[in-house]
């Protein structure tokens, strides 16, 4: 399957303004790029690129004063499977996990498992460990969190979730991460392109995505708390502990966000071809 995809932004910003951007493919999917994933600037400026210290691929800009546009539009093949599901995948005891694994067992910015803890173990204490307590969380979280565009609020944290029981994908993300972890369970955050692929489309604005990854049986495992289903075409841009360290710009200095514009979708090689011509 060939995924078109990529995004339009533009900032508005008073004085130049130093910019990092997490708005590449990860690297682990940079080798199914099938034409070239380039970050064009309108204007053009500098751009300097490095890994992370999660692996993400980083992007430094100084933006001018007045407004910049930031662009890509390229070609991902996927498998066109859906998200792997393993129900016999075990929990493994903390003390046989990886050491890289282990940062994401703690809090983070978002996810306050220490305000969280006792709720954990109340609700899935008795859950079979595995892959069926992770099930388990996820139903909890999809069921208790009302998606809204209009309540999103870039200070919730995962225990102002559970509380307010509203929020967007990444508040469906930072709450299952937090009861994982409560449950000594690796949990991380991932954001990056997911269509609607496989599935009726939805009338919402097309966006980034967020969902997590959880650490079983020796390997890492997608789960989506806000869809709650197997996805096809999750494209993943960043990993992090939450959204703080996924975030798609940084910017050191005011910067207002005055337009946003996200595409995937599946395409053919005819398809392709005739953007070809076009270009």
């Amino acid at each position: 399957m060939l995924i078109r995809t990529g995004y339009d932004i533009t900032f508005e910003t008073v004085a130049p303004t130093p910019m990092s951007l997490l708005l590449s493919v990860h690297p682990s999917r940079q080798r199914d790029l099938r034409s070239p994933e380039s970050l064009a600037t309108d204007p053009q400026v500098s751009q300097r690129q490095s890994l992370d210290a999660f692996g993400n691929v980083c992007t430094r800009i100084l933006a001018p004063a007045g407004r910049i546009t930031l662009s890509a539009d390229f070609l991902v093949e996927d498998s066109g499977l859906p998200d792997p599901v393993a129900p016999d995948a075990r929990q493994m005891p903390v003390h046989e996990l990886p050491d890289a694994v282990m940062p994401f067992l703690l809090a983070s910015r978002y996810c306050d498992t220490d305000r969280l803890g006792d709720t954990a173990w109340q609700l899935f204490g008795q859950t079979p460990e595995g892959w069926a307590r992770v099930q388990a969380i996820v139903d909890f979280v999809h069921a208790r969190i009302r998606f809204d565009y209009q309540k999103a609020d870039a200070t919730r944290t995962a225990h102002d979730g559970y509380t307010q029981q509203v929020g967007v994908c990444r508040d469906f993300a930072h709450l299952a991460i937090a009861f994982c972890r409560c449950m000594n369970i690796p949990a991380r955050y991932c954001t990056g392109y997911l269509g609607d692929i496989g599935v009726p489309a939805v009338p919402d604005p097309m966006d980034f995505s967020a969902w997590f990854e959880v650490y079983l049986d020796g390997r890492w495992y997608t789960f989506d708390a806000r869809h709650n289903t197997p996805r096809i075409g999750r494209i993943v841009m960043a990993r992090g502990r939450d959204a703080t360290d996924c975030a798609l710009s940084t910017s050191f200095g005011a910067a207002r966000l005055v337009r946003f514009e996200v595409h995937t979708d599946a395409v053919t090689e005819a398809d392709t071809a005739r953007l070809g011509r076009a270009a």
